[in-house]
Order: structure tokens, then sequence, then C-alpha cells
């Protein structure tokens, strides 16, 4: 029998879809959704199965219950919770009841583009592989709740600065997660072999493009390099990131680099010539095609539209 292809989710909106869940509140397109989940209307009690999903999540749970797995770990989801989630995870969840659960999801280019250029400098949680859920009081869950509150305020409004706004409001967020969570943070596999090589070639991969993004690095690394940073043989470096994450070292690295190059063609001054040399194409125009084959659009055209 032909073994089924593992599907991964890039975006909420494609993940609710196969699972046959109302999408009316999520912008296809955006990046970003917020929203209550009991808004959606879906029936009770509802579990999806566990697929990989390849965006950032962030749950607030107010009034509601249910539980979350992620990978080969299930929490309880009761009143006063909230906890997040990183790209390239098997995710799956239950809910029974809902009557206040507000649920954030966003893609890394947002965050580069939109929230904070050196986004995981700032806030290196968010390349922790597995970040277990907390339970807050109510004091500390109405400080989030006010903010999340604002954030989809200016979701659903109209302002012309409405995507500055949210991303504005996000990184108060993120402050706030950082302040009341990451101090006492102790990874849930931080003996498990594998998950270590993981989070540390996350962490070498977000180092060395924010080493380009600043010019201090003049050439994109191949796999070898970030398999000799661990000792490891290529194959192996990649079987073990494959598995963890279902992605291939090859797809971090061109999903990084058209992060980059967005960052990059939006944030700076560099020409497109400086841009494709600083990213690793010896030519402008190879740079300009191997970017348009990812984003259905040129480096000129995305760069006009977005500055």
């Amino acid at each position: 029998m032909k073994e089924e292809k593992e599907l991964i989710f890039n975006a909420l909106h494609d993940l609710y879809r196969h699972l046959g869940v109302p999408t009316h509140l999520i912008d296809a397109e955006a990046g970003f959704t917020i929203f209550n989940v009991k808004d959606l209307s879906m029936p009770l009690p509802f579990t999806s199965p566990a697929k990989r999903l390849n965006y950032f999540a962030f749950v607030f749970v107010k009034n509601g219950r249910g539980k979350y797995t992620i990978d080969e770990q299930t929490f309880e989801t009761t009143p006063g919770t909230i906890y997040f989630t990183n790209p390239g995870h098997f995710r799956s969840f239950e809910w029974i009841e809902i009557e206040e659960v507000f649920l954030i999801t966003l893609s890394e280019s947002f965050l580069k583009e939109n929230v904070h250029t050196d986004i995981f400098g700032e806030f290196p949680f968010l390349l922790s592989e597995i970040y277990p859920v907390k339970k807050v009081n109510e004091e500390t869950f109405e400080e989030f709740r006010r903010l999340y509150l604002q954030i989809h305020k200016e979701y659903i409004g109209q302002s012309p600065y409405r995507k500055r706004l949210i991303a504005s409001l996000f990184v108060v967020l993120l402050l706030k997660i950082k302040e009341y969570f990451w101090q006492d943070y102790n990874p849930l596999y931080e003996g498990n072999r594998s998950s270590q090589i993981v989070k540390k070639f996350k962490q070498m991969l977000e180092n060395h493009y924010r080493d380009i993004n600043s010019g201090k690095a003049e050439k994109v690394f191949r796999i070898q390099e970030y398999a000799d940073a661990q000792q490891l043989h290529p194959n192996y470096l990649n079987n073990v990131i494959k598995t963890k994450t279902g992605k291939s070292v090859g797809t971090w690295v061109t999903e990084k680099t058209i992060a980059e190059a967005r960052s990059l063609l939006q944030h700076s001054t560099l020409s497109i010539k400086e841009i494709a040399y600083r990213l690793g194409f010896a030519e402008s125009a190879h740079f300009s095609n191997y970017f348009k084959k990812y984003t259905d659009t040129s480096p000129a055209a995305y760069r006009k539209v977005n500055t």
C-alpha cells in the first residue's frame, strides 16, 4: 500500500478548511489572525486529529475546557491557561466547553516584517522546542486579556494604521509573556538528544541570518556547516530535522532566506543587487527568480508595495 503523504499546514485557514471548521473569521492572506474560538460556532465537543502545523499559535483561555497535545505531551486547558507553540510540531486540540478562548496565529514572515526584525533575539523563547501550558491567577490573566482584546479591536477595525497597531500591541503581549513565563523556563525535553539538535539548529539558523541581515556574515551556510557545528553527519542532521519538524534542512534554509529577503526589502535601503549578494546569490537575476518562485512576485514589486 502506498504511504500517505504527510500533510503540513502553513496557515490556520488551511487547517480549518481541511477539518471542516468554519473559516469566515480568518483572512487567508493576512499572515495574522485573532478571534474568539466560540464565534466559529463549531460543534462541541470537538477533537482535531494531530497535524503538523507550520505557524505560531497563542491561546488564552478565559473560560473554556479541553485538552491540547503537542507531539507526545498533553495538557489540560482550563480557565486561566495560556500557551503558545512554534512551527514544525504535531498538534491537536479538544474542546469540551468554550465561552471565551482567544486564539492568535501568525507566520514567521509577519513577525519579521511587522513586529520586530530581530524578533528571535528579543524574544528567544519563541525558538523553544516545546513550551508548557501556564496557568495564571485572575489578576495576571486580566493583564493579558486587555491586550488581546485591544489587538482584536484593531484587527477588525478599519484604521489605516491597522497593521502597525496590531504589531505594536503584539510586541507588548510578547513582553508580558517574557516577563511572566520566560524567567523560569525549563525545556520539557531537556534530556532528549533529538530535541536538542533541533533547538541548536534553529538557534544557529536564526543567528546566522541575523548576521547576514546586519552584514556580519557574507555567505549562506550549507547543511555541512550546520552539521559540523554539532559534530554530526549532514545526512543524520537532515534526518533528525525532517523527522522532528516535518521539513528538511534545505526547506528551513529556503524559508529563512525568503523571510530575510522580505525583511531587507521592506526595512533596508540596500539595493536588490546588494541584498542578493548578502543572501548568497552571485547574480541579482538568480535572486529575483528565486524570490518570485516562492512569493509569486519580484523583489522590486514587493519593495514597491511594502515600503
